[in-house]
């Protein structure tokens, strides 16, 4: 019976044929058979960092849009960025469309008060751009706390796009009272916001969530250490206030995956992110540490990154007839501002 090549064995020649030409990235939520042809992978403030230090011409990203869209803003002349996947979606960043952002911040600034926003970086390029040009930047949950205390200096109130979740426990982590907050109510494209009421807000809050992290609640913190007695809990500060304060630690994908590394030997850890990266954790320290999720709670959108679509991708770019990520005209200049903002901040 003739030998069927792989996506496997496609991809290992393919990446032999394009040499230091190509390097592939890849975030800590892809599946185990994406992650394996990985050159870089992280979460997305360490993959943001990397970019600078890639030379090659073709950089193949694995992850979602707004991924592949900050790579090619920070990417150097003559680079090109590609997407296995130009579809991979963002729930939580489709509650923030560009234009209503824009609209609230103009009204907002109507008041003579300096809005500062922050857009987290799991939004599209056209809200960066609209962050940028308002004077804002980008976080990521690695950075949030020091990027919302940079806002902050800058003006009177910061508005947090789009995670309502993230900027509420980032702001308890840094001590912002709970009467200093305002959640905008953004129906009717941005109409219905209490101009008032936003006007005495320091800090004011774009109602959008991940529907990942959305799902984790208390009862489950309490069925792990139930059934685990003497589990430690850690989550990802998409989840809700809530189960932050009940969790034993909360972080981004990159501190979870360091809070795993540090644990004893024997360690029980229940943990509340994306289940490709609990299941890669549990596997990597099976026999030496328990590693359960705290529910199986995965991302369709990072999950329709597939090898074979890895595979198709580098075929393309062998063959040049790969699509680049584009940036809509006019949005560069100012998006790639609020991600440089970030990044010298963060230095």
């Amino acid at each position: 019976m003739p030998h069927m090549t792989t996506h496997s064995e496609i991809i290992r020649r393919l990446r032999d044929e394009l040499g230091d030409s190509l390097v592939i990235m890849g975030h800590h939520y892809q599946s185990d058979s994406v992650i394996q042809h990985v050159d870089l992978k992280g979460d997305s403030l360490e993959l943001a960092r990397k970019v600078e230090s890639v030379h090659a011409e073709h950089i193949v990203f694995c992850g979602v849009y707004f991924m592949g869209e900050s790579a090619a803003l920070l990417a150097r002349e003559g680079q090109n960025v590609y997407l296995p996947e130009p579809d991979a979606n963002c729930v939580m960043s489709q509650m923030a469309p560009a234009a209503r952002v824009d609209r609230v911040l103009t009204s907002l600034a109507a008041s003579g008060r300096t809005i500062v926003p922050l857009t987290y970086v799991n939004s599209s390029v056209g809200v960066k751009a609209v962050c940028g040009k308002h004077g804002g930047s980008v976080c990521t949950s690695a950075n949030a706390e020091t990027m919302m205390h940079w806002a902050m200096d800058r003006g009177d109130a910061v508005l947090f796009i789009p995670d309502k979740n993230l900027a509420r426990n980032t702001a308890n982590r840094l001590g912002i009272a709970q009467s200093d907050w305002h959640m905008l109510d953004i129906r009717k494209d941005g109409s219905s916001v209490d101009l008032e009421a936003a006007n005495k807000g320091k800090l004011l809050l774009w109602p959008g969530l991940c529907a990942i992290h959305a799902r984790f609640n208390l009862r489950q913190i309490q069925t792990a250490r139930d059934t685990h007695p003497g589990i430690t809990v850690v989550v990802h500060p998409e989840c809700s206030p809530e189960v932050v304060a009940q969790a034993d630690a909360a972080g981004s994908t990159s501190f979870i995956i360091n809070y795993v590394r540090q644990a004893p030997e024997g360690a029980a850890i229940a943990i509340g992110t994306e289940i490709n990266l609990v299941e890669r954790l549990a596997k990597e320290y099976a026999g030496r540490k328990t590693i359960v999720p705290l529910l199986e709670s995965s991302c369709s959108h990072m999950a329709s990154v597939t090898e074979d679509k890895l595979s198709i991708t580098l075929q393309e770019v062998r063959n040049g007839t790969a699509d680049p990520v584009r940036i809509p005209i006019g949005f560069t200049e100012h998006a790639r501002a609020a991600l440089e903002r970030m990044l010298k901040a963060c230095a």
